[in-house]
């Protein structure tokens, strides 16, 4: 038998060795995902020996990673805003600059809002619509995916944790499935213009969903869309925020502008200093 000190030394070794860029991080994750425990008790319990058969099994999930399979996608699931969402190859894993995104819907509309119409376009994993619908429990949230394989995913979360109540489920491109008007439009869209998808690591292309990343010559197809149809989807004073993304603020804003239909019009940076998250407010007399 091996103990946890050892297990980790050796499979950081590995996963440096097949170049990952955080081998013991990795190494971790996947054993305390393994053994459903947390870090604290893999440091209180470095003696601990594991049987052969968890051994032979978190060796396995070791060799995923090496082979470059994303940590959230062997371990299935993902932490996002202190809470742990499935996931799989049908959707893209949850990042921590989207938690940006929410930020802002929550400054916007208060956490004690009343019974607020949202709808989350191209929900993947549903990691956005289920946070908003435990930030704002009055709300009323409608999430939305073409692909039936992440709505699945979206359904799981959702049940996790407790707000499935509150939600509605729809299959369709968009707002195509949609009823009625809302208070707030929130999407993270693909975004990832044509020629910069080759350039993405490959453990991203290799692995999560292509049709949830690329975008167009200019990374904003869907952008378009969701700005050019969500005016006539927004109630007089609702709002829209959208994920952006690396150079996409000023041809988002004008997309805004042309529109005629929006004002309040605003950005928001990521911690990382680069414009993330898009904003705007329908105005009070707007109609298509």
């Amino acid at each position: 038998m091996t103990d946890i000190r050892t297990l980790l030394h050796r499979s950081t070794r590995e996963l440096a060795a097949g170049g990952s860029p955080s081998p013991r991080l990795d190494a971790e994750v996947l054993l305390m995902n393994f053994l459903e425990t947390d870090r604290l008790q893999l440091c209180m319990r470095p003696e601990r020996e594991l049987t052969e058969e968890e051994c032979t099994g978190y060796s396995r999930w070791i060799e995923r990673r090496r082979r470059g399979e994303p940590v959230a996608y062997i371990a299935g699931g993902k932490e996002f805003w202190s809470l742990f969402f499935e996931v799989n190859r049908n959707v893209l894993i949850p990042r921590p600059e989207t938690e940006c995104l929410i930020e802002e819907v929550l400054k916007c509309c208060g956490r004690e809002a009343g019974h607020l119409q949202i709808i989350d376009i191209g929900t993947g994993s549903g990691a956005i619509g289920v946070v908003l619908a435990k930030e704002l429990p009055s709300a009323r949230v409608v999430v939305t995916d073409i692909s039936r394989g992440a709505l699945t995913v979206a359904r799981r979360n959702a049940d996790r944790h407790g707000v499935a109540g509150q939600m509605e489920f729809l299959e369709g491109h968009l707002f195509a499935s949609a009823v009625g008007e809302f208070d707030v439009i929130v999407s993270n869209p693909p975004y990832i213009p044509d020629d910069v998808y080759p350039l993405l690591p490959e453990g991203i292309r290799a692995f999560e969903p292509r049709e949830a990343l690329i975008a167009g010559p200019d990374g904003i197809t869907f952008h378009r869309k969701i700005i050019g149809e969500g005016a006539g989807r927004l109630k007089p004073g609702g709002r829209i925020f959208l994920e952006i993304g690396e150079g996409q603020k000023g041809i988002v804003a004008a997309l805004f502008q042309a529109k005629g239909l929006y004002d309040n019009i605003r950005f928001r940076a990521d911690y990382g200093g680069m414009d993330r998250v898009a904003m705007a407010r329908k105005t009070e007399k707007g109609t298509e």
